[in-house]
């Protein structure tokens, strides 16, 4: 069975199957307290979604060009991780448990390939682009439709059919797992686990590293996966 290493507090070999399981804290969700109530995966995927949008506004808002590649930076990590997190822990469950759950997974794929290829575009491209907008125009309005039939018709369904204890264990998983995937767009990839799981641990630290060179919108650098 194919193994990472992980230069953490677990540093060894661990199995691909038991890589999305270690305990993280969830900080961004979940408080400290005991007693504290996980959210939902449809929670969690709203979350993820109202800050893409943000995002999305704020580099249209920007005023100078440094502003603009600090929050598109902030924009493709955000979503190139949210796009890999859907596929890998919460697709699988719509056809799992959901009749028509493997159109509907597919369709999502589909959609989240065009994303994925306007993402890639648009990533690498420069505020004084005279395409740098309408690129970034064109792909929120394909991905506006995703969020909306994601939001009113897939995640209902799939709330429907599982208990809310399994709801927030999905939720857990799905931030867990955006730790360890992509942080940005790889269209070329394969959108199916396993091998979007090999696929995303060979990208992920290439990406992690590059990150460290960007610029950000926060003054602490980088985002922390630890704490989103």
């Amino acid at each position: 069975m194919a193994t990472i290493r992980l230069f953490t507090k677990y540093n060894s070999r661990l199995p691909l199957k038991q890589l999305f399981t270690l305990p993280v804290i969830q900080q961004r969700f979940v408080s400290q307290s005991p007693i504290a109530m996980a959210p939902s995966i449809t929670d969690a995927i709203k979350t993820d979604h109202r800050e893409i949008e943000d995002y999305y506004s704020k580099i249209l808002a920007a005023t100078s060009d440094k502003e603009k590649i600090q929050w598109q930076n902030q924009f493709t990590w955000e979503l190139a991780r949210h796009s890999i997190g859907e596929e890998l822990v919460v697709y699988p469950e719509f056809e799992k448990y959901l009749p028509d759950g493997q159109a509907m997974a597919n369709k999502d794929r589909r959609e989240h390939q065009s994303v994925k290829e306007a993402l890639k575009k648009f990533q690498n491209m420069k505020p004084n682009d005279p395409e740098f907008e309408p690129t970034l125009k064109s792909l929120m309005a394909d991905l506006s439709e995703h969020i909306k039939d994601e939001e009113n018709q897939d995640l209902p369904k799939l709330e429907d059919a599982i208990t809310k204890e399994e709801s927030e264990q999905l939720s857990k998983s799905f931030g867990r797992t955006k730790m360890f995937v992509p942080s940005r767009s790889h269209p070329s990839a394969p959108d199916k686990p396993p091998f979007e799981t090999v696929a995303g641990l060979m990208a992920a630290p290439i990406d992690h590293l590059a990150d460290l060179f960007r610029s950000w919108p926060h003054t602490k650098g980088m985002p922390n996966p630890s704490t989103k």
